[in-house]
């Protein structure tokens, strides 16, 4: 399920300057993250990007806890004051 869900993302140099989008659209998952956490609606999200679905957004979110989790954290060494 989760590797179907991220088959909607997609990374084109030549879309969006390679930003991940929604497969078949300009719409960066970015943007869809962003809203959520602005505290949009799925709902209102869909009214404003109809050829968007809820797989969509889901989409989009997975995309973006996968990258978090398997960000790098390189640990900062404290400063001598």
């Amino acid at each position: 399920m989760n590797q179907q869900l991220l088959d909607r993302i997609v990374i084109n140099p030549n879309v969006m300057v390679g930003k991940p989008v929604i497969r078949g659209t300009r719409i960066p998952v970015e943007l869809i993250v962003r809203m959520m956490a602005q505290g949009i609606t799925e709902t209102e999200i869909l009214e404003e990007y109809p050829q968007l679905t809820v797989a969509d957004i889901q989409a989009a979110l997975l995309y973006a806890a996968n990258v978090v989790a398997h960000e790098e954290i390189l640990p900062l060494s404290p400063t001598i004051a």
